[in-house]
């Protein structure tokens, strides 16, 4: 008797203990079985791979699929070319990166604002954005033809974020700008259209006054849920919110969008056995969703 295969999911997780909120996304999206596994380092990656590879073939190869997640994205980033690395031939199934949720936050920053503002030939603010989500901000923007300010209060690590994005975007107009005293991040918030706070959470970037009266800026993204808010004045909650002529956005505003583009992916993942889904794609599977 023929029995339905069962969609199995390999999540490889850099920190001790796998992610439970990753777990059970999994499952509310199509994952019939976890196979979890924590404390993931690149020489553990080939064996998991092929244990997964090698049970299954054929049509039935795309029930088994790999999620690579935790805190660390430059980790992440590492486990994901070691399972690339892995995979022989055919044999293979699809995977899908979202370590720290950087993928699918920055998926989801980018198409809120472009409900707002028409990302081609705009000039965005990105503060925090040599972090994990910053950086994938950045990196999703230049794609749509924005203009972006690289904001850091490392200069150097700002032009490092440039010249990473720009070997894969020779397109980018990019711009890395200081912001380690309020003079600077007034400076760079001068002329922009829209500022996408991706700080570290907890840390105030911009205060209240500031934001208010910078002229010309149309929308402000906040995704740090985590007082003291990034953007002062932008709520966590915050939601297509006007606030002094602004349209705002707190973390917990893009969430949904988040959450729907995170749960469409990993049942993406069981569609077929040679989808690697990162930034980029995530993002591509995040627009469908919002021109449904």
């Amino acid at each position: 008797m023929l029995v339905a295969k069962r969609n199995v999911l390999l999540q490889l997780d850099s920190d001790t203990q796998p992610s439970v909120f990753d777990s059970v996304v999994a499952i509310d999206s199509g994952a019939d079985e976890l196979l979890r596994h924590g404390g993931v380092e690149p020489i553990d990656v080939r064996p998991l791979v092929h244990g997964a590879i090698f049970t299954r073939g054929g049509e039935e190869l795309r029930h088994t699929a790999i999620f690579i997640g935790g805190t660390d994205v430059a980790t992440g980033e590492v486990l994901l070319r070691e399972v690339l690395d892995s995979f022989i031939g055919p044999l293979r199934v699809s995977v899908m990166l979202d370590a720290n949720g950087a993928n699918t936050t920055a998926a989801a920053a980018v198409l809120t604002a472009s409900r707002h503002v028409k990302v081609s030939g705009s000039r965005f603010l990105v503060l925090g954005a040599t972090g994990p989500v910053g950086q994938r901000v950045v990196r999703l923007l230049a794609a749509e033809g924005a203009s972006v300010r690289v904001a850091s209060r490392d200069i150097q690590r700002a032009r490092s974020v440039c010249q990473q994005i720009e070997s894969r975007h020779p397109e980018a107009v990019l711009e890395a700008v200081e912001t380690s005293s309020p003079d600077q991040t007034e400076d760079a918030l001068r002329g922009v259209e829209a500022v996408i706070a991706a700080g570290a959470a907890g840390v105030q970037l911009v205060p209240e006054p500031m934001r208010t009266c910078a002229e010309g800026l149309k929308l402000a993204i906040d995704l740090n849920a985590v007082p003291p808010a990034g953007l002062e004045g932008v709520e966590p909650t915050d939601k297509a919110v006007e606030r002094q002529g602004q349209v705002c956005y707190g973390a917990i505003g893009v969430g949904g969008l988040k959450m729907k583009i995170h749960r469409a992916a990993i049942g993406r993942l069981f569609e077929s056995n040679d989808q690697v889904l990162d930034a980029e794609e995530i993002f591509a599977l995040g627009r469908r969703l919002v021109e449904a």
